[in-house]
């Protein structure tokens, strides 16, 4: 009985993990508002999440035991204040490499280099020597020093080997010194921390944790540190967090009050010596958790207190903080991933091209080696004339005739292959730097090649993964229209209502408080508001310059605004600009300039904004004593409010839609009038709600919805997110280009579609897919494939099914808790019987096993049909996403699409993406460098990503791709010469070449050349590359360099050994010379062979080059002039007498090369390797042409540059095209700062004061 409950409670446990882990009906739906769960977040941090129903004193009892719990669980990490020794305690110590210990605790440095100054040659010669071609040599090398095997002379393969390796070191060492250069850079920064008792400055990199420094205004914070205190009210402090996640607008933290209270002083914070007990080091930006001990109390810590490096301090004039995460161990450094070491496609094709000569090198040689026994058997042996002096079996002869051969044709794999592909590839990122048309003059920011190694890469990409703060936007808000009682404002207009095609823009210098940053252009409205005729116009700037949680400070005379959102910052500046300046405010108060004349209206109430209310509304008190409420929010919740008697309704619907046609971001305004008795009843509701302990936020909610009835409109704002130039064009180039883009940002899923359209991703004409469609379709989906899936599924072939019918125009837009959802890398919360201990049989843990195997079929299967299902979409919009999510997506297209990928962002948020994709693009503006110090590339503009793939990007690919073809061929020419000369020495190992023809081949006669075409060559020009987009298609199809065009170039290089050998083969077997001498010798036979060898590969090079210009030219014909010179020096008789072992050709060049028929020879030698080749390009340019060919035969024709054109929009009334995006931020505003009174400024103390004197009286907190 008792093994049947106990197999039950089993069965019962595995159903519950079952369906609490792939159902796909979860009771709560994913928030589309909301990011999801942080990446590092556990199970039991989601278990408190969720609320339960529980008798109060339980509640109390569990949380108190909970705390207590999760303190000794996750609180692991301690750090003392002004007390480094407590961190080097033998416990706090961890072994590093066999006895050698450190503490758990980082220092502050960076380090992003490679290499120190004892440690490069060793490693740098191990990590050269890891490449298989690199070895390769070493071994041959080894073998040549062996004097019964080696047939050519050491020194043919140590030249080139040195070479090889001394180039690449010296690139090495180039790459890691600029490393070590921007280390130093940043660890040698400074900032002020508390040593003997006072501050000092000293450099990051001498930061510990625990120490406590002192920042000003405008300072880098260099580690993660607890605020203590600051010079605002309440200890505030405003950080700009752009390098973190790209936003420009400031947030705020605050310190406890405890701290803010006592450590002001310089020597106070001496001897502050709080513990705090806190989580490990993580990648979650916006949590923390910890707790401080100090005064015999403890006192809770969050993320709103906690600066994290990166940030720059901005508006405080200083603050102070304790260090708790250093260098490392800091969250921006934790987001930025692991560094993966890329290699491009063609590297792994070349590879494994490389391994397949290695075979067929093998097989050769063994079947000359077997040639070779077989002829001393037969001949050799009999032979009294070629013994020589060694009775060795023919057996082993042809044993040691296969070393030999491994040897003699050891060029088949081109030693200087991987040399040269770099010398290449440095060239190439060179071009990228120096492009002019990549260069952004007004940061004087340069396109910079960061990597040099994944340049033919770049023309090979079919996604592009972008984000869009920073990337695809300036971040800048400008207000652009407005429609105010029914009329629309913000065309180009006169004073007369007369439109204009040209006019110049309104002149605001009849306003004081006007900033002059904006352009506007419609004259009317300002003639509207200076007249006064319409009340509701300037009602409607009126609620623009009060309706806010902005906070405002005065320098020289200008006001600076602080917003929360840069949208609400952009309506509270165009209200200033328009003649109602906001001034000024308290606690209670708010004071407007209103044309000139100053009023301050009393705060009675804000209501924030949140996610849920996307509104939020202020209500004021009037100096004649009237009561109003004024509201903003998106129209879909502003319209459910309206009283019934709104005549302009209709018309501002209208405008709603004809803004969303132009792809602005659009905000409804209203007021109402509020009756004294009606705000008393309602404040006493709302005074009750504020002061609830539980669930306040939902009790305000509904005390926010009982005022914010029947409201009046007044018009709606229209307000541009300004894209960076060049966007929509860039995005239509790579679309023909059939680069598919995707965006993943963490904004808003309305602003985030409100973008796509603006820059053309999606159209009226896209069909747009969301989270719960795409949710419906791959449940389907899954239960086809779970239908089919039966015992004969592995005899079925499988089926291809598309999602959508063929034709259609679709996008997806999709939140982070739906990815999440779908994907199955939902965290929930599992039944607390898994958590029991009870016996394990090997049958249950067998079960256990199956039954994650399956939950992790099921999950891959999942993720490989959304992938299918996004790339049928022609664009993928991801918002509201984490950092560890878009770096997922970008490895969910590369895992099962295999596709070649391209990352492109701005913020730290985007590290981990542009980490995992094949190539990441760092954007180098105003939002930080965190991003470029972890891409391959960057430069200043989106725009300029279609020059580095359309221009560079397929350039490159075509250079390396004719560089490697034409690489692997002039090498099989001249090595298998020697292949064909076996069959007629006897299998020797005899070389058909002097050795110093050999050892320079590929160094000298044959390199520069080749090299030249694989700089410079270009099949058409740079605008032609643009103008036809898809001329980008070869690189993604691998068209130009794969296996079948490998094998091209080896039966091209076999056909020329065959003609160089048989050829003079044929003239010399029976010949005599002019002066009777026959010329047929092994040494004239060998030049004749070599100089036809170096004239036909050169002149090949010259027929495969596109772009001819003078160097090209003499590289070829000094190539050859070069072989001639030091071949006729090298069988010199002078260099003979000097080094008679080493140079043995002596008098043959000058002998063989008097004779005409040696020239006749080599000339018909060249022919015929070269006419054939003539004939079948002619041939196939004139039938079968290429799309670069057709370019080309017409590119005077097509000089005239396309200019590109803005699809046109069609408005179609009645017909909703609106896509409400909100302008406000993610996160409530500053409203429970302003109401509190903690934000207000009091009399400041200057910094020196506060330092210097000791007694002065400190800031405390404004009462409530």
């Amino acid at each position: 009985m008792d093994t049947q409950k106990w197999w039950f409670q089993f069965a019962t446990s595995m159903n519950s993990e079952r369906d609490s882990e792939t159902t796909f009906e979860e009771d709560s739906q994913p928030n589309d508002e909301v990011v999801p769960y942080s990446d590092d977040e556990t199970e039991d941090e989601l278990d408190d999440q969720e609320p339960a129903v529980e008798p109060e004193q339980n509640r109390v009892n569990r949380e108190a035991e909970e705390t207590r719990e999760t303190l000794r669980k996750d609180c692991t990490w301690q750090v003392k204040a002004n007390d480094r020794s407590f961190h080097e305690q033998p416990h706090f110590m961890k072994t590093r490499f066999f006895c050698i210990k450190e503490s758990k605790y980082a220092n502050n440095a960076i380090k992003t280099y490679k290499y120190n100054a004892f440690s490069f040659l060793p490693m740098n010669l191990f990590e050269q020597f890891k490449r298989a071609a690199n070895f390769y040599f070493l071994i041959l090398l080894i073998l040549q020093a062996i004097p019964q095997i080696s047939t050519l002379a050491w020194y043919t393969t140590l030249f080139p080997l040195l070479v090889v390796l001394g180039i690449t070191a010296i690139k090495d060492l180039v790459d890691d010194v600029a490393r070590h250069k921007m280390d130093n850079e940043i660890n040698n920064r400074t900032c002020e921390v508390i040593k003997d008792g006072r501050f000092k400055v000293a450099k990051w990199k001498e930061i510990q944790v625990g120490d406590v420094i002192r920042l000003k205004k405008n300072d880098f914070i260099p580690a993660d540190v607890l605020l203590l205190s600051s010079s605002e009210p309440n200890s505030l402090c405003y950080v700009e967090t752009a390098e973190l996640d790209g936003e420009t607008n400031l947030k705020f933290k605050m310190a406890l009050e405890i701290t803010h209270q006592y450590l002001q002083r310089e020597n106070s914070l001496t001897t502050f010596d709080g513990f705090i007990e806190c989580e490990e080091p993580n990648n979650r930006l916006d949590k923390f958790a910890g707790t401080l001990f100090w005064r015999n109390t403890r006192f809770p810590l969050d993320a709103d207190k906690i600066l994290l490096r990166g940030c720059v301090i901005r508006n405080t004039d200083f603050c102070h903080g304790l260090v708790i995460f250093a260098g490392a161990d800091t969250k921006i450094m934790k987001n930025s991933g692991k560094t993966r070491f890329k290699r491009t496609k063609i590297d792994y094709l070349m590879n494994y091209m490389v391994y397949t000569i290695f075979v067929v090198l093998i097989l050769v040689s063994a079947g000359l080696a077997i040639g070779h026994a077989y002829w001393e058997a037969q001949v050799g042996n009999y032979s009294w004339y070629l013994y020589d002096g060694e009775d060795y079996t023919p057996s082993y002869r042809g044993f040691l005739n296969f070393w030999g051969y491994i040897i003699i044709l050891n060029t088949m794999v081109p030693i200087s292959l991987y040399v040269s592909v770099e010398v290449i590839r440095l060239g190439q990122s060179y071009f990228i730097n120096w492009d002019l048309q990549m260069y952004y003059p007004e940061k004087d920011t340069p396109a910079k090649a960061r990597t040099t190694t994944l340049n033919e890469q770049l023309g090979q990409i079919h996604y592009v993964f972008s984000d869009k703060t920073g990337t695809l936007t300036q971040n800048i808000m400008t207000f652009k229209k407005c429609c105010i009682n029914g009329q629309i404002y913000g065309d180009h207009r006169d004073a007369s209502q007369n439109s204009h095609s040209k006019i110049e823009q309104v002149d605001f210098s009849w306003n004081m408080f006007a900033d002059g940053k904006l352009a506007f252009y419609d004259h009317y409205l300002i003639e509207q508001i200076q007249s006064g005729k319409e009340s509701e116009v300037r009602q409607f700037f009126f609620l623009l310059a009060v309706c806010h949680t902005v906070m405002v400070d005065r320098t020289d005379g200008q006001l600076n605004y602080q917003a929360a959102s840069p949208d609400e910052g952009a309506l509270v500046n165009a209200a200033r600009n328009f003649g109602f300046a906001f001034l000024a405010r308290t606690q209670n108060t708010i004071t407007i300039s209103e044309l000139g004349t100053e009023r301050t209206y009393d705060v009675l109430a804000i209501l924030d904004f949140n996610s849920d209310r996307k509104r939020m509304s202020i209500i004021v008190r009037t100096p004649e004593g009237n009561i109003r409420l004024y509201c903003k929010g998106a129209d879909t919740v502003i319209y459910e409010r309206l009283h019934q008697m709104n005549p302009t309704k209709q018309e501002t619907q209208d405008a709603l839609d004809i803004f969303a046609s132009e792809t602005l971001r659009t905000l409804c305004l209203c007021y109402k009038e509020i009756e004294e008795k009606e705000y008393e009843e309602w404040n006493k509701k709302y005074m009750a709600a504020s002061l609830v302990s539980t669930n306040r936020d939902e009790a305000l909610d509904k005390v926010y919805e009982e005022i914010e009835k029947d409201l009046i409109l007044l018009g709606a704002t229209a307000i541009e997110d300004k894209l960076q130039d060049g966007v929509p064009e860039t995005i239509s180039k790579l679309a023909k280009a059939d680069i598919k883009i995707w965006v993943l940002t963490g904004d808003k899923k309305e602003t985030a579609e409100n973008i796509g359209f603006a820059c053309e991703l999606l159209t009226e004409d896209t069909t747009v897919c969301y989270g719960e469609d795409i949710n419906a379709l791959l449940h389907t989906r899954m239960e086809n494939q779970r239908n089919r899936g039966g015992v004969y599924a592995k005899f079925v072939p499988p089926v291809h099914e598309t999602f959508f019918p063929p034709g259609e125009n679709r996008a997806l837009i999709i939140t982070g808790s739906w990815l999440n959802e779908i994907l199955l890398e939902k965290k929930t919360k599992r039944s607390k019987i898994l958590k029991l201990k009870f016996p394990r049989t090997e049958e249950e843990r067998r079960m256990r096993t199956q039954s994650k195997r399956c939950l992790e079929a099921r999950k891959e299967q999942r993720q490989k049909n959304f992938v299918d299902l996004a790339c049928e979409c022609s664009a993928v919009i991801c918002c509201r996403v984490t950092p560890k999510q878009k770096a997922m997506v970008v490895d969910l297209v590369k895992r099962y699409k295999k596709a070649i990928t391209l990352a492109i962002g701005d913020g730290a948020n985007d590290v981990n993406m542009i980490k995992t994709a094949h190539i990441g693009v760092g954007i180098s503006g105003q939002e930080g460098m965190q991003a470029v110090m972890s891409s391959d590339y960057s430069f200043a503009q989106f725009r300029y990503l279609q020059r580095l793939l359309l221009v560079h990007g397929r350039w490159s690919y075509i250079r390396m791709c004719k560089f490697l073809r034409y690489f692997f061929y002039k090498n099989f020419a001249f090595t298998l010469v020697h292949f064909w000369y076996s069959f007629f020495n006897g299998y020797s190992a005899q070389t058909a070449y002097e050795d110093w023809f050999i050892t320079l081949y590929n160094v000298l006669y044959s390199s520069l050349p080749v090299l030249l075409v694989g700089l410079l060559d270009q099949d058409v020009s740079d605008k032609l590359s643009l103008r036809f987009p898809g001329l980008y298609v070869v690189g993604q199809r691998d068209l130009l360099f794969n296996y079948k065009k490998f094998f091209v170039s080896l039966v091209h290089g076999i056909l020329t050994s065959m003609i160089l050998f048989f050829i003079p083969l044929g003239a010399y077997l029976q010949t005599v010379g002019q002066d009777g001498e026959a010329p047929s010798d092994y040494q004239s036979f060998a030049v004749t062979i070599a100089s036809a060898l170096i004239i036909t590969v050169n002149f090949q090079i010259g027929l495969d080059t596109s772009y001819w210009t003078f160097v090209n030219a003499f590289s070829i014909f000094g190539s050859i002039a070069l072989y001639f010179g030091i071949m006729f020096d090298f069988h010199s008789a002078g260099i003979h007498v000097l080094f008679p072992s080493a140079f043995q050709f002596t008098g043959t060049a000058s002998n063989a090369l008097r004779q005409p028929y040696i020239w006749l020879t080599i000339i018909l030698t060249v022919a015929v390797c070269l006419l054939p080749v003539v004939a079948i390009r002619f041939l196939s340019m004139t039938i079968w042409p290429s799309e670069s060919d057709k370019i080309q035969k017409h590119r005077k024709r097509l000089k005239a540059e396309e200019q590109w054109k803005r699809r046109q929009r069609v408005f179609r009334r009645g017909v909703s095209s609106r896509r409400s995006a909100y302008a406000f931020s993610h996160q409530r505003g500053y409203a429970d700062l302003i109401s509190s009174g903690r934000s207000i400024r009091k009399k400041r103390s200057p910094l020196d004061a506060v330092i210097a004197d000791g007694t002065a009286e400190y800031r405390r907190t404004v009462a409530s």
